[in-house]
């Protein structure tokens, strides 16, 4: 328990490493950039409203103000994280003066929703039909799953939603291709509006379904069909061992080890593939939010999508790899 007790208190520190490096990074990209985000504000105004020359030189030193640009770029810094320690980042510029950090928590349960059924269900499926396929290598129909699975792996995120898209919001129109829920439909907790959420994140959690069950496929296959060659299973096999038993016991048990790792590194991919997503599809999660603060040259919106992101991978991270030596008997915590 001590020698596990050091291990995740190492895995702590490294973790609270990554987000300060990847925040800080993202800090320093943003206010590098020669997008002005007050400038890019008052442009925005000045096209929708007809303002004086001193009306808008007025609201240049209020944003400039507001938002330090004027400052050193250490003190934004500096400034910057003590804002993030009380969970203030400021008003964003495309949605003034809602707090960004307000809006990255709106989109946030959307992202991690379709995020966490996707993965789940990619991850599951994946292994267990691969694990299958491994072991019953003449079976036709996994045979034929693998055939899908080796089309589909290579294709990036987007071709599958863009494909998704125009065959069900065109071809055969029966989807919801835009949005979270009908706009005829009240928020609430009500039947209604949840069978319109789930109707609206079909085409989204199927296109990243489909792309991440690939690989999951054909890495699980390739482990089992190593594992069932190695003696204690044909031991096993010759004992006259249930086929459950063995496939339960010994074949995915240790096959599935490789797999748990490759999901923790696989977690920041998928992550960035549903962002992509999320664009094609108009859901209100982070990845639209990022894309409209980048394109509004919102700093203190895209630093709060980062910074919530980068937090939301690493502990996600985090955690897959302190199950790894509750899994793996032979990892020593140590």
């Amino acid at each position: 328990m001590t020698s596990y007790f050091w291990f995740v208190a190492k895995r702590a520190v490294l973790l609270v490493a990554v987000i300060f490096f990847g925040v800080s990074a993202t800090f320093f990209i943003t206010h590098l950039s020669p997008i002005s985000p007050v400038e890019t504000a008052l442009g925005r105004i000045a096209n929708q409203s007809s303002f004086s020359p001193d009306a808008i030189e007025d609201m240049r030193r209020v944003l400039t103000d507001l938002y330090g640009t004027d400052r050193p770029l250490l003190q934004q810094y500096v400034t910057f994280w003590q804002k993030l320690a009380t969970g203030d980042l400021g008003p964003s510029l495309i949605a003034f003066p809602t707090p960004a950090m307000t809006l990255v928590m709106q989109a946030l349960p959307w992202t991690v929703a379709l995020l966490v059924v996707s993965t789940l269900i990619t991850f599951l499926a994946g292994n267990l039909l691969g694990a299958l396929a491994g072991y019953f290598q003449n079976n036709m129909a996994l045979k034929a799953f693998g055939v899908v699975a080796v089309v589909l792996q290579p294709i990036p995120y987007y071709v599958v939603a863009f494909v998704l898209l125009i065959l069900f919001g065109f071809v055969w129109p029966v989807l919801p291709i835009s949005g979270g829920y009908a706009m005829d439909v009240a928020p609430g907790w009500t039947l209604d509006f949840m069978w319109s959420v789930a109707l609206h994140a079909i085409l989204p959690a199927v296109s990243l379904v489909l792309v991440g069950f690939g690989t999951w496929f054909l890495g699980m296959r390739a482990l089992v069909s190593n594992v069932v060659t190695e003696d204690y299973v044909t031991y096993a096999e010759l004992a006259g061992v249930k086929r459950s038993t063995i496939m339960g016991g010994y074949v995915i048990r240790n096959a599935m080890i490789p797999q748990v790792t490759g999901l923790a590194m696989n977690i920041g991919t998928v992550f960035s593939g549903t962002i992509i997503t999320e664009q094609v599809f108009n859901y209100p999660g982070l990845g639209s939010l990022l894309i409209d603060a980048v394109f509004g040259g919102d700093y203190a919106l895209v630093l709060a999508v980062s910074t919530i992101s980068i937090t939301a991978v690493g502990i996600a991270i985090f955690i897959v790899d302190l199950l790894y030596p509750l899994i793996d008997p032979r990892v020593k915590a140590e």
